[in-house]
């Protein structure tokens, strides 16, 4: 039964919302958000009809790594299909739990350990061809220009060390962004150790390069994109005011779904004592793990939602923005390519599960995550969302309906 206690975040009269969606890096525990996203569009589906997609629903979607390739999936167009979104969100997991195993060969047999050790010795673990194989065929020419919404993929450019934001909203400012969606993300999930980084070039009519890209994933500048499309979005009011009235740094308007992959976190793997005595291999693979891996991006994610639970909480629009995690995986769950169908149907219990969890929201004192009173469980509140949405996009259809 529904928590009635909760608050309800209402649409303004004006449709006066930017609404966001961001999904996490983590190789096949994209599994997780796949199963919270199939939740939220049945219910959206429920409101407005079996057609209903998440791309109707969010000005913008953020991903990095697995998380943009699941944006991509959600926002690119079918053109055999209307142009209407090329996968549903129900599709997600079945995608993942068929071409995971595929993507991620699992080495068998007592000498499984010494062959890992070799290859992350002696290169990428995975030489990523089926991945690149799967995403090409899926999204096709798709170009970023041409999503049903505006997305947002982080990548990091390896030779000029900085971020690449692949971004809906630069390609006017930026053209040479503008590129195949299956190379963004196939770069944003070139993960280090694990796959091959990804070049590739953006040319003119006249096949002249005028932009190259050696890129690696994305979450190496940012694994929690919802800051990154927070900016985005922020910047693209500074250049071309709103005109529904939103004011650029006016994040009262910004109404935030924010879904991890899950963590190891509370599992308390690496101490101090065992970590002082590593050397740089050792950091780079310990026992099936990539140590100095876990660390930069648990600690990217965490920063971010750190952030914006203070600044919502300062705006005192705390039930703005709802985080969705799981800090509880342990052992092969919390690996990014354990693809066996035993860890991968794991993974989608571990999702409907996470449904059934109370709201938590990170305690900014001492960083610890812990229920939030008077909320009930993930589901209730994604039920609470899909209503702020479908009351939304209602709102705005009437008022484009009226020449507003």
């Amino acid at each position: 039964m529904e928590n009635q206690s909760s608050p309800e975040i209402l649409a303004s009269k004006d449709g006066n919302l930017v609404t966001v969606l961001s999904i996490d890096g983590g190789g096949i525990r994209g599994i997780i958000p796949g199963v919270i996203l199939a939740y939220l569009e049945s219910q959206l589906q429920e409101l407005d009809g079996e057609d209903a997609r998440l791309a109707d629903y969010f000005d913008v979607i953020a991903g990095t790594s697995t998380g943009g390739l699941i944006a991509s999936m959600l926002a690119a167009p079918n053109p055999k299909a209307n142009d209407r979104p090329i996968f549903s969100a129900k599709e997600i997991v079945p995608f993942y739990l068929q071409n995971s195993p595929k993507i991620f060969p699992q080495t068998r047999g007592i000498f499984a350990p010494l062959v890992n050790t070799v290859k992350a010795l002696t290169g990428p673990k995975y030489d990523g061809k089926y991945l690149q194989e799967v995403i090409k065929k899926g999204l096709g020419d798709t170009k970023l220009h041409q999503t049903l919404t505006n997305v947002v993929i982080p990548t990091f450019d390896v030779k000029k060390l900085q971020p690449t934001i692949f971004s809906s909203y630069q390609i006017t400012t930026e053209p040479s962004l503008d590129v195949s969606l299956s190379d963004i993300c196939i770069a944003t999930s070139a993960a280090p150790t694990f796959l091959p980084a990804h070049y590739f070039t953006k040319q003119d009519e006249q096949g002249k390069i005028i932009k190259e890209f050696n890129l690696i994933d994305g979450g190496v500048a940012a694994n929690n994109p919802t800051l990154v499309a927070m900016r985005e979005v922020t910047k693209h009011l500074m250049r071309n005011p709103d005109g529904r009235g939103i004011e650029p740094l006016d994040y009262k308007c910004f109404v935030v779904l924010s879904i991890g992959t899950g963590s190891n976190k509370n599992e308390h793997k690496y101490n101090a004592e065992m970590v002082s005595k590593w050397g740089s291999l050792t950091w780079l693979f310990n026992s099936g793990s990539t140590p100095i891996v876990d660390c930069f991006s648990e600690a990217s994610t965490d920063m971010v939602d750190y952030h914006n639970c203070m600044v919502f909480n300062a705006l005192q629009s705390e039930d703005n923005y709802l985080r969705i995690q799981d800090n509880t995986l342990i052992g092969d769950l919390a690996t990014v390519d354990v693809a066996t169908k035993e860890n991968l149907d794991n993974l989608v219990k571990v999702g409907e599960q996470l449904l059934k969890k109370t709201v938590t929201r990170v305690n900014l004192d001492t960083g610890l995550y812990e229920p939030i009173p008077g909320k009930g469980t993930n589901e209730e509140e994604l039920k609470r969302f899909a209503k702020l949405l479908s009351e939304t996009r209602k709102v705005r259809k009437s008022n484009s309906q009226d020449g507003k």
